[in-house]
């Protein structure tokens, strides 16, 4: 479901790559690839809108294996639509407020309140690799988790979320690594680039490009030979892959980093580099380099896989990797704009508290 914003980020969790499958996961076989769609140069046809959204965390939980068997997966898909279902039920107008703080279940400062699940598209499946139900993004480490943060980069984030607006992928509490540090609820500078109507925020925009496990779950790809667009459905990011080209000098800095693009076989390469610090995911600083490889598996389906490597922020580059089907589905604009409303009206909340504190009328 598509619709106005609101101050939500994406609770999400993402990343992998470095050591993929096998080759035959790469790409599909002599006789398939003979069959997949291409455009006039005789490349891949990547063109098409694809849903994203899936409920396939980004990180494994512990303890689960790699790939869920059919009735594993059944069963899981099945709870997740019975839990949709739930959540689809009309709110009491006459409820009880929740206790200040929140209650502490899952949701925007321990669901204080906020959307309820009719309002979202969170993914109703798993996402499907080579025919196993994978139960992560995350596939190297072997363990399905994002390598530890190097204790510099630790060090470094948290001293950096002191005094840095965080970036678009930080959540409304506090990003890995900032356990200590302020959350985005605690001054309104601190509010993140997506709420800001800047960037898409959970890394939707990529790179590397990760459901955000909310709404807007869609991309679409443009194809010519000499450039290759994305566009994200969540707010209103324009990614352009430049073909065949040069990087651009270190000192030019963007938001999304600068993406070269190349042919490798049947598959496009996509290496970016150039980051600017003003967007650090999860905490990575401007030498993060992230390399994606999209792979059409058939007709209806693309292979999505990156690498992330930030030798001054992981112990060792880390790789994942999932499907984006192809859907029908059109996409809307994203009713985001940079005036936002609701945080005027906050702040005008807190002078009056403070003003009433200040005269002996605070509220009780």
């Amino acid at each position: 479901m598509r619709h106005l914003p609101m101050a939500c980020t994406a609770l999400a969790g993402l990343f992998l790559l470095t050591v993929g499958p096998a080759v035959s996961q790469i790409a599909p076989s002599t006789a398939k690839a003979s069959r997949l769609p291409r455009t006039a140069d005789g490349h891949p046809d990547l063109q098409g809108t694809y849903d994203l959204a899936t409920i396939t965390p980004f990180e494994r939980p512990m303890g689960v294996p790699a790939a869920y068997s059919k009735e594993e997966a059944r069963k899981l898909e099945m709870a997740a639509a019975k839990q949709r279902a739930q959540g689809d039920q009309a709110i009491d107008g006459n409820r009880t407020a929740p206790p200040k703080g929140g209650d502490g279940s899952v949701g925007a400062a321990g669901n204080v309140g906020g959307y309820n699940t009719g309002w979202l598209d969170p993914g109703s499946v798993l996402t499907v690799v080579d025919g196993q139900a994978r139960s992560s993004i995350v596939i190297d480490p072997p363990d399905g988790r994002v390598p530890p943060m190097t204790s510099v980069a630790r060090e470094r984030t948290i001293a950096a979320a002191l005094r840095v607006q965080p970036a678009s992928d930080t959540q409304e509490s506090n990003d890995p690594g900032l356990e200590k540090a302020p959350g985005a609820y605690d001054d309104p500078e601190r509010r993140p680039l997506g709420e800001r109507c800047l960037l898409g925020f959970g890394s939707t925009s990529g790179p590397p490009a990760l459901p955000d496990y909310f709404y807007n779950n869609l991309h679409q790809i443009v194809q010519t030979p000499d450039a290759v667009m994305i566009l994200t459905e969540m707010v209103h990011d324009a990614r352009i892959i430049r073909m065949n080209a040069r990087h651009l000098p270190k000192n030019i800095r963007l938001w999304m980093g600068d993406s070269v693009g190349r042919w490798e076989g049947d598959t496009l390469v996509v290496d970016t580099t150039n980051f600017t610090n003003k967007t650090r995911f999860r905490g990575s600083t401007e030498n993060l380099h992230v390399v994606e490889r999209f792979t059409r598996v058939d007709s209806k389906t693309l292979l999505y896989r990156f690498t992330i490597d930030d030798p001054d922020t992981w112990s060792r580059p880390w790789t994942g990797e999932y499907t984006w089907p192809a859907t029908d589905g059109k996409i809307f604009e994203y009713a985001c704009h940079e005036g936002n409303y609701a945080l005027t009206d906050i702040l005008k909340g807190a002078r009056l508290r403070e003003k009433e504190a200040a005269e002996g009328k605070g509220s009780k």
